[in-house]
This record gives C-alpha cells, structure tokens and sequence, in this order.
C-alpha cells in the first residue's frame, strides 16, 4: 500500500511539474526555467536536512549513487524542459513516461533476461513514439500557402532522451530511498543543479525571470521535491510498484492538457501517444 501512495503521489506531483514547466520554458527558456527550479529546490531542501540531522556514513558505494542519481535526474530535467518548451505537453509527458520502459530495455542490455510478453510490448511503445513523432499540418501560423509544416521530431528526440535519463534515476533513487534518510534522494539534484545550471548562469546573467513565469518555477521547484520525495518513500516498500504507479504521470498530463489548456493532437498521434501509455501501464504491470 505505502509503494502504491507513494507512486501516486509522485505521479499527481509530476503531472504537475510538466504542465508548470511547458508554460515557464516557453516564457524564459530551459536553462533559466531549470536552474531557477534548483536554486528553489535547494532552499526547500536545504532545512528538511537540517530537520533530519544524525551523521550518515556514506561510503564510495553511496556517493557514487548520489552522483549518478544527481546527474541524471539534472539532465533528465533539461531535456524534459526543452522539450516541452518545443512540444505539446499532451505529446511529450507521455513519451517521458517511457522512462520504466527503457530502463527495462537498458537492463536487458546488461544481460537480464525478458519475457516474450515484455518484448510484444516494448514494441508496441516504439510503434507508439512513431505515431506520435509523425509530421502534422498547422493552419494556424502564417506562411506562403496559408499552412507551414511541423516536426514534432525534436521535441519527441528530447522527451526520450529525458526519459532515458529519468529511467536510470528511478532505480538509483529507490536505491538512496531504501538506504539513507529520504532527503539525501532530493539533495543531490538540487546541488548539481545549483552549481552546474544556476551559477554559470547568474555568472553569465543568463539567469533570467519574468513576473509570468515566476509562479511556475516556483510551483515546479515544489511539486518536484515532494513527487522525488513521495516516489523515494514509497520504492522503500516496493521500487517495482512505485515505478508502475509514478510512470503514469504522463497519462494525467496529457489528459488535463487537452482538457484545460485546449493542446490538440493529430489523429495518428493521438493514437500513438494512446499506444505508449497502454503499452507503459502494461509493462509496469508486468514487471511489477
């Protein structure tokens, strides 16, 4: 039950995070909207150590884990960012939310066996990722036959490189989560973070921010650290399930998109952003 709260408290946190982060990347850029939401994680994460205090002994096994952990979770960010600052939130969330799917295509890689069940549905999902990269028309932008053509390439290309990124972050914080207290699973994010994104920008007053997007690098730094929070909390009873339940958030995302922010997709891509989530519901299920 606690893997099950806490994946869902994750997946509601990062539904939120993607649709907050499509509106400030697109007002300030990735870069800025990315080093703000550390700055600001950090500083809400900074006295939850305080709070948890005690020494914790951490060996090169650990701190190699907080750096892959770290990392990851910081470009995994930076991609997701760009992408939905180029993309349809309605488009991309779902495709980040392969995340559990290509950490399973990456453990077989490295020699874990897979099951012909998870095979056919690996395959469904990339089958999915090609309908939803697929070209579209758009009437409503300015060109010589009153139609310009789209890619939806880029964005998609950024989503799975996030995901990719994403997928490796949730094992390694399952990991930090079942070890050590649970704020060293938001900690190191924020750090590198802070000094790899935020620094060199303030240094190359690059920094920037708008009263527009102001609200929403603050409610992403938020809902960030309580869904790496919530997510961390629950992979202690069950890494497997809280990833099954977390990876929806690309589901919830698309799903509110379309019906608040009036996003629209073409039919082949509704239906291969369709397939990806079936096929990501699936395969957690499998797994899990």
């Amino acid at each position: 039950m606690l893997a099950i709260l806490g994946g869902l408290g994750a997946a509601l946190c990062w539904a939120t995070a993607s649709m907050a982060s499509a509106r400030a990347a697109r007002r300030i850029g990735a870069w800025a909207t990315l080093g703000w939401a550390m700055v600001i994680g950090l500083a809400l994460t900074i006295p939850l150590r305080v709070v948890a205090g005690g020494d914790v002994d951490l060996g090169p096994r650990e701190l190699t884990l907080l750096a892959v952990s770290g990392t990851s979770n910081v470009v995994g960010l930076l991609f997701a960012y760009a992408a939905v600052q180029r993309g349809q939130v309605a488009l991309v969330a779902p495709v980040i939310s392969t995340e559990g799917a290509l950490g399973a295509t990456i453990a077989v890689a490295a020699g874990d066996p897979l099951s012909a069940a998870g095979a056919v549905v690996l395959a469904v999902i990339v089958v999915g990722i090609v309908l939803a990269s697929v070209e579209r028309r758009r009437a409503d932008a300015p060109g010589a036959d009153g139609k310009v053509r789209t890619s939806a390439v880029p964005a998609v290309l950024l989503a799975l490189g996030a995901a990719a990124m994403f997928g490796v972050n949730l094992y390694v914080s399952g990991r930090i989560g079942a070890e050590l207290p649970l704020v060293w699973a938001i900690l190191p994010a924020r750090v590198a973070g802070t000094v790899a994104v935020a620094l060199p920008l303030l240094l190359a007053r690059r920094l920037r921010l708008t009263r527009e997007a102001a609200p929403f690098v603050v409610l992403i730094a938020v809902v960030e650290v309580l869904g790496v929070a919530s997510y961390a909390f629950g992979a202690r009873d069950g890494i497997a399930v809280a990833s099954v339940v977390s990876s929806q958030f690309g589901a919830l995302a698309a799903v509110v998109s379309v019906a608040l922010f009036g996003e629209r997709l073409a039919r082949v891509q509704a239906a291969g952003v369709a397939l990806i989530a079936i096929g990501v519901a699936v395969l957690s299920a499998l797994h899990a």
